[in-house]
């Protein structure tokens, strides 16, 4: 299956600065790719010049075969982009604004009512239509961005923090639509919340300072974690020390932590080297009934440990080639 994103060498540089260095990846129908970095690590950026509203220094994003640059009108009629920020006119209603946005997308007359119902009922803009986009909070300014972005049913999805500034209960309902829509388009997400793609996310990517540092699905890269198939048991903190020395004597484990759970309890994990299973060994340490161990976890990595690993690097600018 040919990808419905294709992106490749892409840079930008401003000046001395090199804001994006070479990046190249693909994203095929039924894939959500959460696009991660730190602050200015070149995320945006990157989106901007995937959707066309900013040049390349140097390479190319090509959208459902259409180049951005070569055939801008073709590649931006298949996409649906959420810039940063949410950015519409202040002054319109949720309401005017989608016809408006129905309207230069070319939505078909007969199917414009039925595409702006549907959009509005996706991110429940029900109750403020016919409120001032200036007027609303953050998280339904939000709303109305994602709404327009829907709305002409792109086969691309491009979203840059689409969950910034809803509470709980709109992250859940605005992932599960992404997932839901996900099926039959190609989904590019921007985001900082580890638990966003863990939630929506097929695959991952990690830029730092413009550059490709890690790409993978959830599972693979928890499994670069140190904590991947760790051992950690619950058990009374005057038994902490001798499960300790039981645990260290075990082949094959490399560390091993102590941390308190409360006035009573204690966590003990063993990691394995190299990542290897110990659960069948170490299990049955932690089930002597001289230790009363109350709990025995797998752990399965931790993400945001291989966010800060590959990100750790300087942060100072590149500069420009």
């Amino acid at each position: 299956m040919d990808p419905m994103v294709a992106v490749r060498g892409l840079c930008k540089a401003f000046g001395a600065i090199r804001a994006v260095d070479d990046i190249t990846f693909e994203v095929r129908r039924g894939e959500v790719l959460g696009f991660l970095g730190p602050n200015g690590a070149g995320k945006s950026t990157t989106m901007k010049m995937i959707t066309g509203f900013l040049t390349p220094s140097a390479g190319s994003a090509t959208i459902c075969g259409h180049d951005v640059a070569a055939e801008p009108v073709k590649a931006k009629a298949r996409i649906g982009y959420l810039p940063e920020g949410a950015p519409a006119y202040p002054d319109m209603t949720p309401a005017g604004f989608l016809r408006f946005i129905a309207d230069i997308r070319g939505v078909p007359a007969a199917d414009r009512a039925r595409r702006i119902d549907f959009a509005v009922g996706r991110t429940q803009l029900g109750g403020v239509l016919h409120q001032p986009i200036e007027t609303l909070s953050k998280g339904f300014k939000r709303r109305v961005g994602l709404a327009q972005a829907i709305l002409h049913d792109p086969e691309v999805l491009i979203l840059d923090e689409p969950t910034d500034g809803l509470d709980p209960n709109q992250k859940h309902e605005v992932r599960g639509l992404i997932a839901e829509l996900a099926r039959e388009k190609a989904t590019i997400i921007s985001t900082h919340i580890l638990e966003e793609v863990d939630a929506v996310c097929s695959r991952a990517l990690i830029i730092a300072q413009g550059r490709v540092v890690a790409d993978g699905t959830p599972r693979e890269l928890e499994a670069r974690s140190r904590w991947h198939n760790a051992v950690s048991m619950v058990l009374p903190r005057a038994n902490a020390a001798a499960l300790r020395e039981a645990l260290g004597r075990a082949a094959g484990v490399a560390a091993i932590e102590e941390d308190a759970v409360d006035a009573r309890l204690a966590r003990v994990t063993a990691f394995p080297q190299g990542g290897a299973s110990l659960v069948a060994e170490l299990g049955a340490i932690g089930r002597d009934p001289a230790f009363a161990v109350a709990e025995i976890r797998v752990e399965r990595g931790r993400l945001d440990e291989i966010f800060r690993s590959v990100t750790a690097r300087s942060n100072a600018p590149r500069a420009a080639a």
